[in-house]
Protein backbone atom coordinates (compact mmCIF):
# COMPACT_ATOMS: atom_id res chain seq x y z
CA UNK A 1 0.00 0.00 0.00
CA UNK A 2 1.65 3.62 -0.90
CA UNK A 3 -0.01 5.43 2.01
CA UNK A 4 0.47 4.75 4.98
CA UNK A 5 -2.33 4.07 7.90
CA UNK A 6 -0.28 5.81 10.59
CA UNK A 7 -0.61 9.60 10.51
CA UNK A 8 2.05 9.77 12.93
CA UNK A 9 4.93 7.74 11.36
CA UNK A 10 4.63 10.77 8.35
CA UNK A 11 5.16 13.46 11.43
CA UNK A 12 8.24 11.52 12.48
CA UNK A 13 9.77 11.20 9.19
CA UNK A 14 8.61 14.45 8.13
CA UNK A 15 11.68 16.73 9.45
CA UNK A 16 14.24 15.66 11.94
CA UNK A 17 13.86 17.10 15.30
CA UNK A 18 16.75 19.41 14.71
CA UNK A 19 15.17 21.07 11.81
CA UNK A 20 12.13 21.77 13.65
CA UNK A 21 10.47 24.74 15.80
CA UNK A 22 9.57 22.79 19.02
CA UNK A 23 6.19 25.07 19.30
CA UNK A 24 5.33 23.91 15.05
CA UNK A 25 6.26 20.08 16.07
CA UNK A 26 3.84 20.39 18.92
CA UNK A 27 1.10 21.87 17.03
CA UNK A 28 1.61 19.23 14.02
CA UNK A 29 1.59 16.44 16.44
CA UNK A 30 -1.66 18.04 18.51
CA UNK A 31 -3.23 18.10 14.86
CA UNK A 32 -2.59 14.68 13.99
CA UNK A 33 -4.54 12.89 16.92
CA UNK A 34 -7.42 11.77 16.35
CA UNK A 35 -10.58 13.50 17.88
CA UNK A 36 -11.62 11.07 20.37
CA UNK A 37 -7.67 11.35 22.32
CA UNK A 38 -8.12 14.85 22.25
CA UNK A 39 -11.08 13.87 24.12
CA UNK A 40 -9.68 11.58 26.35
CA UNK A 41 -6.61 14.14 26.99
CA UNK A 42 -9.61 16.74 27.95
CA UNK A 43 -11.62 15.20 30.08
CA UNK A 44 -10.70 15.74 34.07
CA UNK A 45 -10.21 12.21 35.48
CA UNK A 46 -11.56 12.80 38.97
CA UNK A 47 -13.71 15.38 40.99
CA UNK A 48 -10.92 16.21 43.12
CA UNK A 49 -9.27 17.86 39.66
CA UNK A 50 -11.99 19.91 38.71
CA UNK A 51 -12.23 21.42 42.42
CA UNK A 52 -8.88 22.28 42.07
CA UNK A 53 -8.67 23.38 38.74
CA UNK A 54 -12.02 25.53 39.89
CA UNK A 55 -10.08 27.10 42.82
CA UNK A 56 -7.30 27.80 40.65
CA UNK A 57 -9.48 30.10 38.37
CA UNK A 58 -11.36 31.47 40.94
CA UNK A 59 -7.67 32.86 42.31
CA UNK A 60 -6.73 33.94 38.97
CA UNK A 61 -10.02 35.81 38.55
CA UNK A 62 -9.93 36.92 42.53
CA UNK A 63 -12.66 35.75 45.18
CA UNK A 64 -15.42 38.09 45.36
CA UNK A 65 -18.33 36.70 46.35
CA UNK A 66 -21.00 36.75 43.55
CA UNK A 67 -24.03 36.74 45.60
CA UNK A 68 -23.19 39.98 47.64
CA UNK A 69 -21.01 41.91 44.51
CA UNK A 70 -22.36 42.21 41.19
CA UNK A 71 -18.73 40.83 39.38
CA UNK A 72 -18.43 41.77 35.69
CA UNK A 73 -14.88 41.23 34.36
CA UNK A 74 -13.78 42.29 31.20
CA UNK A 75 -10.36 41.70 29.77
CA UNK A 76 -9.29 41.38 26.03
CA UNK A 77 -8.29 38.50 23.78
CA UNK A 78 -4.47 38.43 24.44
CA UNK A 79 -5.45 38.64 27.92
CA UNK A 80 -8.13 35.82 27.54
CA UNK A 81 -5.71 33.32 26.41
CA UNK A 82 -3.40 33.27 28.70
CA UNK A 83 -5.86 32.94 31.52
CA UNK A 84 -6.99 29.70 29.62
CA UNK A 85 -3.02 28.89 28.74
CA UNK A 86 -2.61 29.32 32.65
CA UNK A 87 -5.87 27.43 33.62
CA UNK A 88 -5.11 24.62 30.96
CA UNK A 89 -1.08 24.03 32.18
CA UNK A 90 -2.85 24.18 35.70
CA UNK A 91 -5.26 21.16 34.74
CA UNK A 92 -2.15 19.30 33.40
CA UNK A 93 -0.10 19.84 36.65
CA UNK A 94 -2.71 18.48 38.54
CA UNK A 95 -3.72 15.56 36.45
CA UNK A 96 -0.11 14.15 36.44
CA UNK A 97 0.01 14.87 40.27
CA UNK A 98 -2.67 12.94 40.61
CA UNK A 99 -1.22 9.89 38.09
CA UNK A 100 2.06 10.19 40.29
CA UNK A 101 0.00 10.02 43.22
CA UNK A 102 -1.33 7.01 41.93
CA UNK A 103 1.55 5.29 40.79
CA UNK A 104 3.21 5.97 43.87
CA UNK A 105 0.42 4.60 45.76
CA UNK A 106 0.39 1.52 43.57
CA UNK A 107 4.30 0.55 44.47
CA UNK A 108 3.78 1.14 48.12
CA UNK A 109 0.79 -1.30 47.87
CA UNK A 110 2.94 -3.75 45.43
CA UNK A 111 5.82 -2.92 48.29
CA UNK A 112 3.95 -3.54 51.40
CA UNK A 113 2.40 -6.75 49.87
CA UNK A 114 6.05 -8.16 48.99
CA UNK A 115 7.19 -7.57 52.90
CA UNK A 116 4.34 -8.91 53.41
CA UNK A 117 5.23 -12.61 51.63
CA UNK A 118 8.77 -12.06 52.91
CA UNK A 119 7.96 -12.49 56.25
CA UNK A 120 7.83 -15.70 57.66
CA UNK A 121 5.02 -16.84 59.55
CA UNK A 122 5.07 -19.31 63.13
Amino acid sequence: MAQELNPMSNFWASESTTDRDPSESLMQYIQSLNPETIAQLSRPASPEVVRLMERNIVGLLGVLPSEQFDVSITTNREHLGRLLASAMMGGYFLRNAEQRMGFEQSLQNWASGLSDEATPTD
